[in-house]
Protein backbone atom coordinates (compact mmCIF):
# COMPACT_ATOMS: atom_id res chain seq x y z
CA UNK A 1 0.00 0.00 0.00
CA UNK A 2 2.97 2.33 0.49
CA UNK A 3 3.75 2.61 -2.79
CA UNK A 4 0.28 3.66 -3.98
CA UNK A 5 0.24 6.25 -1.26
CA UNK A 6 3.69 7.83 -2.19
CA UNK A 7 2.50 8.09 -6.03
CA UNK A 8 -0.34 9.62 -5.28
CA UNK A 9 1.16 11.96 -2.80
CA UNK A 10 3.53 13.07 -6.03
CA UNK A 11 0.51 13.31 -7.94
CA UNK A 12 -1.47 15.84 -5.87
CA UNK A 13 1.72 17.59 -5.36
CA UNK A 14 1.80 18.76 -8.98
CA UNK A 15 -2.01 19.34 -9.00
CA UNK A 16 -1.29 21.54 -6.13
CA UNK A 17 1.73 23.27 -7.99
CA UNK A 18 -1.09 23.50 -11.25
CA UNK A 19 -3.63 25.93 -10.68
CA UNK A 20 -4.09 26.70 -14.15
CA UNK A 21 -3.51 24.86 -17.42
CA UNK A 22 -0.53 27.18 -17.60
CA UNK A 23 1.01 26.72 -14.27
CA UNK A 24 0.45 22.70 -15.55
CA UNK A 25 2.61 23.22 -18.90
CA UNK A 26 5.34 25.61 -17.12
CA UNK A 27 5.95 22.80 -14.42
CA UNK A 28 6.23 20.00 -17.16
CA UNK A 29 8.68 21.95 -18.84
CA UNK A 30 10.30 22.39 -15.58
CA UNK A 31 10.72 18.69 -15.23
CA UNK A 32 11.40 17.46 -18.68
CA UNK A 33 14.57 20.16 -18.40
CA UNK A 34 15.93 18.46 -15.25
CA UNK A 35 15.86 15.33 -17.02
CA UNK A 36 17.92 16.68 -20.21
CA UNK A 37 15.05 17.61 -22.76
CA UNK A 38 15.65 20.30 -24.73
CA UNK A 39 13.36 22.82 -25.68
CA UNK A 40 11.97 23.14 -29.03
CA UNK A 41 10.41 26.89 -30.49
CA UNK A 42 7.77 26.35 -33.27
CA UNK A 43 9.35 28.93 -35.50
CA UNK A 44 12.86 27.96 -35.31
CA UNK A 45 14.17 25.06 -37.12
CA UNK A 46 14.66 21.49 -35.67
CA UNK A 47 17.97 19.42 -35.10
CA UNK A 48 16.75 16.15 -33.78
CA UNK A 49 19.05 13.17 -32.86
CA UNK A 50 18.29 9.84 -31.99
CA UNK A 51 18.00 8.75 -28.60
CA UNK A 52 17.08 12.14 -27.49
CA UNK A 53 14.20 13.63 -25.82
CA UNK A 54 12.58 17.08 -26.89
CA UNK A 55 9.45 19.04 -26.12
CA UNK A 56 7.65 22.10 -28.24
CA UNK A 57 5.01 25.05 -26.35
CA UNK A 58 2.31 26.04 -28.03
CA UNK A 59 0.16 29.35 -26.02
CA UNK A 60 2.06 28.60 -22.99
CA UNK A 61 -0.42 25.79 -22.25
CA UNK A 62 -0.08 22.88 -24.44
CA UNK A 63 2.73 20.93 -24.82
CA UNK A 64 4.30 18.09 -26.77
CA UNK A 65 7.26 16.03 -25.79
CA UNK A 66 8.94 13.16 -27.43
CA UNK A 67 12.01 10.96 -27.45
CA UNK A 68 13.68 9.70 -30.35
CA UNK A 69 14.92 6.15 -30.12
CA UNK A 70 18.59 4.74 -31.45
CA UNK A 71 17.64 2.69 -34.04
CA UNK A 72 15.31 2.79 -37.00
CA UNK A 73 11.69 3.42 -35.00
CA UNK A 74 8.66 1.75 -36.27
CA UNK A 75 6.32 4.57 -35.74
CA UNK A 76 5.00 6.63 -32.84
CA UNK A 77 3.77 5.83 -29.11
CA UNK A 78 1.50 8.57 -27.94
CA UNK A 79 -0.28 9.76 -24.76
CA UNK A 80 -2.60 12.33 -24.96
CA UNK A 81 -4.56 13.98 -21.88
CA UNK A 82 -5.56 17.53 -21.47
CA UNK A 83 -4.48 20.64 -18.73
CA UNK A 84 -7.25 22.37 -18.02
CA UNK A 85 -10.21 22.20 -15.69
CA UNK A 86 -13.41 23.85 -15.29
CA UNK A 87 -13.32 26.75 -13.55
CA UNK A 88 -14.22 30.34 -13.66
CA UNK A 89 -12.52 32.97 -15.83
CA UNK A 90 -12.08 36.46 -14.87
CA UNK A 91 -13.75 38.69 -17.01
CA UNK A 92 -11.73 42.21 -18.89
CA UNK A 93 -12.87 44.97 -16.12
CA UNK A 94 -13.86 43.04 -14.10
CA UNK A 95 -14.27 44.92 -10.41
CA UNK A 96 -18.08 45.53 -9.56
CA UNK A 97 -18.68 47.69 -6.28
CA UNK A 98 -21.81 46.74 -4.53
CA UNK A 99 -23.41 49.46 -1.80
CA UNK A 100 -20.23 51.48 -1.96
CA UNK A 101 -19.76 48.43 0.39
CA UNK A 102 -18.10 45.34 -1.44
CA UNK A 103 -16.12 44.58 -3.99
CA UNK A 104 -16.62 41.84 -6.44
CA UNK A 105 -15.01 40.46 -10.06
CA UNK A 106 -17.12 39.77 -12.81
CA UNK A 107 -16.49 36.06 -13.86
CA UNK A 108 -17.77 33.22 -16.47
CA UNK A 109 -17.80 29.93 -16.88
CA UNK A 110 -15.42 28.04 -18.46
CA UNK A 111 -16.15 24.32 -19.00
CA UNK A 112 -18.98 22.39 -17.55
CA UNK A 113 -18.86 22.66 -14.19
CA UNK A 114 -20.71 21.75 -11.31
CA UNK A 115 -21.57 25.55 -9.64
CA UNK A 116 -22.83 24.76 -6.15
CA UNK A 117 -19.72 22.83 -5.39
CA UNK A 118 -17.94 26.26 -6.26
CA UNK A 119 -19.74 28.15 -3.29
CA UNK A 120 -18.31 29.19 0.29
CA UNK A 121 -14.82 27.66 -0.40
CA UNK A 122 -11.58 29.57 -0.07
CA UNK A 123 -10.48 30.75 -3.77
CA UNK A 124 -7.63 32.46 -5.49
CA UNK A 125 -6.60 33.69 -8.60
CA UNK A 126 -3.88 32.52 -10.87
CA UNK A 127 -2.96 32.24 -14.43
CA UNK A 128 -1.22 34.67 -16.95
CA UNK A 129 -0.41 38.18 -17.39
CA UNK A 130 0.98 39.71 -20.71
CA UNK A 131 3.32 42.68 -19.73
CA UNK A 132 5.37 45.17 -21.92
CA UNK A 133 8.67 44.69 -21.74
CA UNK A 134 11.93 45.76 -22.94
CA UNK A 135 11.86 43.10 -26.31
CA UNK A 136 8.22 43.32 -27.13
CA UNK A 137 5.87 41.69 -25.12
CA UNK A 138 6.40 39.23 -22.30
CA UNK A 139 4.00 36.44 -21.14
CA UNK A 140 4.40 35.39 -17.03
CA UNK A 141 2.94 33.41 -14.39
CA UNK A 142 0.32 34.41 -12.00
CA UNK A 143 -0.48 32.92 -9.07
CA UNK A 144 -1.37 34.67 -5.75
CA UNK A 145 -1.28 31.87 -3.08
CA UNK A 146 -4.04 33.29 -0.51
CA UNK A 147 -7.00 32.91 0.25
CA UNK A 148 -8.75 36.39 -1.19
CA UNK A 149 -11.95 35.32 -2.61
CA UNK A 150 -15.23 33.55 -1.40
CA UNK A 151 -18.53 32.49 -3.30
CA UNK A 152 -20.83 33.19 -0.56
CA UNK A 153 -24.38 31.34 -0.57
CA UNK A 154 -27.67 32.55 0.31
CA UNK A 155 -28.70 31.56 4.08
CA UNK A 156 -31.13 29.11 4.35
CA UNK A 157 -33.42 31.52 6.13
CA UNK A 158 -33.17 33.84 3.00
CA UNK A 159 -33.87 30.64 0.86
CA UNK A 160 -35.75 28.63 2.09
CA UNK A 161 -36.31 27.07 -0.98
CA UNK A 162 -31.88 25.94 -1.21
CA UNK A 163 -32.16 22.29 -0.44
CA UNK A 164 -34.56 21.52 -3.50
CA UNK A 165 -32.09 22.14 -6.29
CA UNK A 166 -32.80 25.13 -7.23
CA UNK A 167 -31.16 26.55 -10.09
CA UNK A 168 -27.85 29.22 -9.41
CA UNK A 169 -27.63 31.89 -12.07
CA UNK A 170 -23.54 32.49 -13.26
CA UNK A 171 -23.77 36.30 -13.24
CA UNK A 172 -25.74 36.81 -10.09
CA UNK A 173 -25.45 33.39 -7.56
CA UNK A 174 -21.69 32.93 -8.37
CA UNK A 175 -20.08 36.21 -8.78
CA UNK A 176 -16.99 36.31 -5.91
CA UNK A 177 -16.37 38.56 -3.15
CA UNK A 178 -13.08 39.99 -3.03
CA UNK A 179 -12.83 43.22 -1.05
CA UNK A 180 -14.23 45.05 1.63
CA UNK A 181 -14.99 48.85 -0.17
CA UNK A 182 -13.81 50.76 3.00
CA UNK A 183 -10.59 48.24 3.58
CA UNK A 184 -8.50 48.74 0.20
CA UNK A 185 -11.52 47.65 -2.14
CA UNK A 186 -10.77 50.31 -4.46
CA UNK A 187 -10.90 49.94 -8.20
CA UNK A 188 -7.69 48.21 -9.43
CA UNK A 189 -7.10 46.30 -6.85
CA UNK A 190 -7.23 42.94 -8.52
CA UNK A 191 -4.25 44.14 -11.16
CA UNK A 192 -2.09 45.40 -8.28
CA UNK A 193 -2.40 42.32 -6.90
CA UNK A 194 -1.45 40.23 -10.42
CA UNK A 195 1.47 42.81 -11.14
CA UNK A 196 2.90 42.02 -8.03
CA UNK A 197 2.82 38.85 -8.38
CA UNK A 198 3.51 38.63 -11.98
CA UNK A 199 6.74 41.07 -10.94
CA UNK A 200 5.87 43.73 -13.38
CA UNK A 201 4.05 47.47 -13.11
CA UNK A 202 0.43 47.52 -13.34
CA UNK A 203 0.81 49.83 -15.87
CA UNK A 204 2.68 47.76 -18.00
CA UNK A 205 -0.50 44.76 -17.84
CA UNK A 206 -1.88 44.87 -21.67
CA UNK A 207 -3.57 41.29 -21.26
CA UNK A 208 -4.80 38.87 -19.47
CA UNK A 209 -5.87 35.13 -18.97
CA UNK A 210 -6.78 34.71 -15.40
CA UNK A 211 -9.05 31.86 -13.37
CA UNK A 212 -10.55 31.15 -9.86
CA UNK A 213 -9.27 28.54 -8.22
CA UNK A 214 -9.57 26.19 -5.21
CA UNK A 215 -7.29 27.21 -2.46
CA UNK A 216 -7.79 23.70 -0.70
CA UNK A 217 -4.85 20.62 -1.17
CA UNK A 218 -5.43 17.54 -2.18
CA UNK A 219 -5.03 14.80 0.46
CA UNK A 220 -5.40 11.01 1.05
CA UNK A 221 -8.54 9.84 3.01
CA UNK A 222 -10.77 7.08 3.83
CA UNK A 223 -10.30 4.08 6.80
CA UNK A 224 -7.58 2.83 4.98
CA UNK A 225 -6.28 5.45 3.17
CA UNK A 226 -8.33 4.30 -0.02
CA UNK A 227 -9.31 7.38 -1.71
CA UNK A 228 -7.76 10.90 -2.83
CA UNK A 229 -9.94 13.80 -2.53
CA UNK A 230 -8.47 17.27 -4.70
CA UNK A 231 -9.24 19.71 -7.23
CA UNK A 232 -8.42 19.11 -10.97
CA UNK A 233 -8.28 15.35 -10.94
CA UNK A 234 -9.92 15.69 -14.32
CA UNK A 235 -7.40 15.40 -16.38
CA UNK A 236 -4.20 16.28 -13.89
CA UNK A 237 -4.19 12.69 -12.87
CA UNK A 238 -3.98 11.50 -16.23
CA UNK A 239 -1.07 14.31 -17.35
CA UNK A 240 1.02 13.51 -14.15
CA UNK A 241 0.67 9.33 -14.91
CA UNK A 242 1.35 9.53 -18.28
CA UNK A 243 4.15 11.95 -17.92
CA UNK A 244 5.87 10.48 -15.41
CA UNK A 245 5.82 7.35 -17.16
CA UNK A 246 7.17 8.90 -20.31
CA UNK A 247 10.07 10.27 -18.83
CA UNK A 248 10.85 7.64 -16.67
CA UNK A 249 10.85 5.04 -20.09
CA UNK A 250 13.64 4.86 -22.50
CA UNK A 251 12.08 4.04 -26.23
CA UNK A 252 13.01 0.91 -28.08
CA UNK A 253 11.37 0.60 -30.77
CA UNK A 254 9.09 3.96 -31.15
CA UNK A 255 9.39 7.23 -30.94
CA UNK A 256 7.46 8.06 -27.51
CA UNK A 257 5.07 11.00 -27.56
CA UNK A 258 3.86 12.94 -24.26
CA UNK A 259 1.29 15.39 -25.82
CA UNK A 260 -1.07 17.47 -23.00
CA UNK A 261 -3.53 19.62 -24.97
CA UNK A 262 -5.59 22.42 -23.40
CA UNK A 263 -9.51 23.62 -23.65
CA UNK A 264 -10.82 20.29 -23.83
CA UNK A 265 -13.37 21.31 -21.33
CA UNK A 266 -14.69 23.95 -23.88
CA UNK A 267 -14.89 21.74 -26.86
CA UNK A 268 -10.63 21.59 -27.71
CA UNK A 269 -11.33 23.63 -30.99
CA UNK A 270 -8.32 26.22 -30.42
CA UNK A 271 -4.65 26.67 -31.73
CA UNK A 272 -3.48 24.37 -28.73
CA UNK A 273 -6.57 22.00 -28.43
CA UNK A 274 -6.74 18.68 -29.77
CA UNK A 275 -8.61 20.10 -32.60
CA UNK A 276 -5.76 21.90 -33.94
CA UNK A 277 -2.99 20.73 -35.85
CA UNK A 278 -0.56 20.78 -33.29
CA UNK A 279 -0.16 17.36 -32.97
CA UNK A 280 0.11 16.68 -36.57
CA UNK A 281 2.69 20.10 -37.07
CA UNK A 282 4.93 17.99 -34.20
CA UNK A 283 4.98 14.74 -35.59
CA UNK A 284 5.64 15.57 -39.23
CA UNK A 285 7.88 17.84 -38.02
CA UNK A 286 9.86 15.01 -36.25
CA UNK A 287 9.82 12.82 -39.62
CA UNK A 288 10.58 15.87 -42.09
CA UNK A 289 14.09 16.20 -39.67
CA UNK A 290 14.72 12.28 -39.82
CA UNK A 291 14.54 12.71 -43.64
CA UNK A 292 11.25 10.57 -43.96
CA UNK A 293 9.79 11.01 -47.19
CA UNK A 294 5.79 11.45 -47.50
CA UNK A 295 5.31 8.14 -48.48
CA UNK A 296 7.72 6.69 -44.98
CA UNK A 297 5.47 9.44 -42.55
CA UNK A 298 2.23 8.20 -43.63
CA UNK A 299 3.92 4.38 -43.12
CA UNK A 300 5.11 5.17 -39.33
CA UNK A 301 1.86 6.77 -39.01
CA UNK A 302 0.23 3.46 -40.11
CA UNK A 303 2.07 1.77 -37.24
CA UNK A 304 1.28 4.27 -34.74
CA UNK A 305 -0.77 4.03 -31.34
CA UNK A 306 -2.74 6.44 -29.19
CA UNK A 307 -3.53 6.32 -25.51
CA UNK A 308 -6.09 9.15 -25.05
CA UNK A 309 -6.22 9.14 -21.32
CA UNK A 310 -9.21 11.39 -19.30
CA UNK A 311 -10.84 10.06 -16.32
CA UNK A 312 -13.58 7.97 -16.16
CA UNK A 313 -17.04 8.31 -14.07
CA UNK A 314 -16.74 5.31 -10.90
CA UNK A 315 -19.91 3.98 -9.83
CA UNK A 316 -21.35 6.82 -7.00
CA UNK A 317 -22.27 4.94 -3.67
CA UNK A 318 -25.40 7.05 -3.64
CA UNK A 319 -26.22 6.83 -7.02
CA UNK A 320 -25.11 2.94 -8.45
CA UNK A 321 -28.06 3.44 -10.71
CA UNK A 322 -26.87 6.14 -12.93
CA UNK A 323 -24.08 3.46 -13.94
CA UNK A 324 -24.41 1.17 -17.04
CA UNK A 325 -26.01 -2.27 -16.11
CA UNK A 326 -22.66 -4.50 -16.87
CA UNK A 327 -20.25 -1.67 -17.44
CA UNK A 328 -19.53 -0.30 -14.08
CA UNK A 329 -15.90 0.73 -12.99
CA UNK A 330 -14.91 1.39 -9.20
CA UNK A 331 -12.69 3.44 -7.55
CA UNK A 332 -8.89 1.46 -6.76
CA UNK A 333 -10.41 -1.19 -9.67
CA UNK A 334 -7.90 0.04 -12.06
CA UNK A 335 -7.40 1.44 -15.67
CA UNK A 336 -10.89 2.07 -17.12
CA UNK A 337 -11.25 1.32 -21.09
CA UNK A 338 -14.28 2.97 -22.37
CA UNK A 339 -16.35 2.60 -25.13
CA UNK A 340 -19.16 4.64 -27.15
CA UNK A 341 -21.07 2.77 -29.80
CA UNK A 342 -21.30 6.97 -31.45
CA UNK A 343 -18.18 7.05 -31.22
CA UNK A 344 -17.59 9.77 -28.26
CA UNK A 345 -14.79 7.62 -26.90
CA UNK A 346 -12.36 6.36 -29.98
CA UNK A 347 -12.36 2.63 -28.82
CA UNK A 348 -12.13 -0.35 -30.79
CA UNK A 349 -11.95 -4.02 -30.33
CA UNK A 350 -8.35 -4.03 -31.61
CA UNK A 351 -7.54 -0.86 -29.30
CA UNK A 352 -9.27 -2.65 -26.73
CA UNK A 353 -7.00 -5.65 -26.98
CA UNK A 354 -3.55 -3.75 -27.06
CA UNK A 355 -4.78 -2.07 -23.84
CA UNK A 356 -5.66 -5.24 -22.37
CA UNK A 357 -2.20 -6.39 -23.08
CA UNK A 358 -0.57 -4.19 -22.02
CA UNK A 359 -2.44 -3.80 -18.60
CA UNK A 360 -2.11 -7.87 -17.98
CA UNK A 361 1.76 -7.68 -18.67
CA UNK A 362 2.38 -4.70 -16.01
CA UNK A 363 -0.51 -7.03 -13.72
CA UNK A 364 -2.75 -3.60 -13.70
CA UNK A 365 -6.50 -4.14 -13.52
CA UNK A 366 -8.51 -3.20 -15.88
CA UNK A 367 -12.02 -1.87 -16.09
CA UNK A 368 -14.60 -1.53 -18.74
CA UNK A 369 -17.24 2.04 -19.03
CA UNK A 370 -19.79 2.93 -21.25
CA UNK A 371 -22.67 4.97 -20.84
CA UNK A 372 -26.18 4.22 -19.76
CA UNK A 373 -28.30 4.27 -23.40
CA UNK A 374 -30.56 6.84 -21.89
CA UNK A 375 -28.02 9.52 -20.49
CA UNK A 376 -25.72 11.33 -22.60
CA UNK A 377 -22.18 11.41 -22.23
CA UNK A 378 -19.64 13.49 -22.50
CA UNK A 379 -16.53 13.11 -25.58
CA UNK A 380 -12.62 13.66 -24.97
CA UNK A 381 -9.27 14.04 -27.04
CA UNK A 382 -9.60 10.41 -28.85
CA UNK A 383 -11.77 11.26 -31.64
CA UNK A 384 -11.21 14.32 -31.56
CA UNK A 385 -6.77 13.99 -31.98
CA UNK A 386 -7.04 10.97 -34.24
CA UNK A 387 -9.12 13.69 -37.16
CA UNK A 388 -5.67 15.09 -37.58
CA UNK A 389 -4.28 12.05 -37.24
CA UNK A 390 -5.31 8.94 -38.04
CA UNK A 391 -3.81 6.50 -35.59
CA UNK A 392 -5.63 3.61 -33.96
CA UNK A 393 -6.56 4.44 -30.71
CA UNK A 394 -7.69 4.04 -27.40
CA UNK A 395 -9.47 6.03 -25.04
CA UNK A 396 -9.01 5.72 -20.94
CA UNK A 397 -8.64 6.93 -17.83
CA UNK A 398 -9.03 6.56 -14.30
CA UNK A 399 -12.27 6.37 -12.10
CA UNK A 400 -13.70 9.10 -10.20
CA UNK A 401 -16.55 10.47 -8.57
CA UNK A 402 -17.84 14.07 -8.96
CA UNK A 403 -16.27 15.22 -11.98
CA UNK A 404 -16.23 18.57 -12.75
CA UNK A 405 -16.95 19.46 -9.10
CA UNK A 406 -14.79 21.81 -7.68
CA UNK A 407 -12.71 18.76 -5.90
CA UNK A 408 -13.44 15.65 -6.98
CA UNK A 409 -12.82 12.32 -5.58
CA UNK A 410 -10.68 9.29 -6.92
CA UNK A 411 -9.02 5.92 -6.04
CA UNK A 412 -5.44 5.57 -4.33
CA UNK A 413 -4.24 2.50 -6.33
CA UNK A 414 -5.12 3.88 -9.47
CA UNK A 415 -2.97 6.32 -10.21
CA UNK A 416 0.16 4.41 -10.12
CA UNK A 417 -1.50 1.46 -11.93
CA UNK A 418 -2.01 3.94 -14.66
CA UNK A 419 1.55 4.74 -14.10
CA UNK A 420 2.92 1.10 -14.35
CA UNK A 421 0.78 0.56 -17.82
CA UNK A 422 2.24 3.92 -19.30
CA UNK A 423 6.20 2.73 -18.51
CA UNK A 424 5.09 -0.39 -20.78
CA UNK A 425 3.52 1.54 -23.51
CA UNK A 426 6.12 3.68 -23.52
CA UNK A 427 8.72 0.99 -22.94
CA UNK A 428 8.00 -1.24 -25.89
Amino acid sequence: MKEYRECAEEMLEFIEKSPTSFHAAANLKEALKERGFWELKEKENWSLDGGKGYFVTRNDSSLIAFRIPERIPAGFHIAASHSDSPAFKIKEGPEMAVENTYLKLNTERYGGMILYSWLDRALSVAGRVVVKGKDGLETRLVNMKEDVLVIPSVAIHMNRDANKGGELNPQVDMLPLYADCGEGGRRGLLMERAAEAAGAAKEDILGHDLFLYVREKGAVIGADDAFVLSPRLDDLQCVFASSKAFMDSAPEKYINVCAVFDNEEVGSGTKQGADSTFLEDTLWRIGECLNWSRSEYLRMIAGSFLISADNAHGVHPNHPEKADPTNRPYLNGGIVIKFHGSQKYATDAVSAAKMKSICHEVRAPWQTYANRSDIAGGSTLGNISTAHVSVSRVDIGEPQLAMHSAVETAGVRDTKYAVDAFRVFFGE
